[in-house]
């Protein structure tokens, strides 16, 4: 048995596979306003809303944007978090807490090669020469 795809009224339906964010350019924009702010007759604001597939809320918006005054109202925005500027002072405490690390690392390391020497010398019998106090 084969399936069939249902369509309405004989129209081939698709399916994008992801839905895509509408962008609007700022010149889409400024035209869309003076259309609506030219629109005289009864019910033309929302024929011209129904033709272009907009919302009333995105002329709003778009309007505010135009009275205030903000350029970049008009113009599509990036969504998310804003990029913050990083101070070189932290690049560089990062750096220096990384190289602490290293080299408490390479302490540790140096410490416990000399405590496996003393323990290896005492099973065999080696004396170790005395270490004084600036050795350290």
């Amino acid at each position: 048995m084969t399936a069939v795809p249902f369509t309405p009224k004989g129209r081939e339906v698709e399916v994008l596979a992801k839905a895509r964010r509408r962008q609007f350019t700022a010149e889409y924009k400024k035209r869309i306003l003076e259309e609506a702010d030219a629109a005289a007759e009864l019910g033309a604001v929302g024929a011209l809303l129904r033709r272009e597939g907009l919302y009333s809320s995105n002329l709003t918006a778009w309007r505010l944007a135009r009275e205030h005054g903000e350029l970049a109202g008009l113009t599509a925005r990036k969504r998310g978090p804003k990029a913050k500027e990083r101070d070189p002072r932290d690049r560089r405490i990062a750096e220096l807490e990384r190289e602490i690390a290293r080299v408490t690392r390479r302490a540790q390391t140096a410490e416990a090669l000399i405590e496996l020497q003393k323990k290896v010398s005492e099973l065999l019998g080696i004396p170790l020469p005395p270490q004084s106090a600036e050795g350290l």
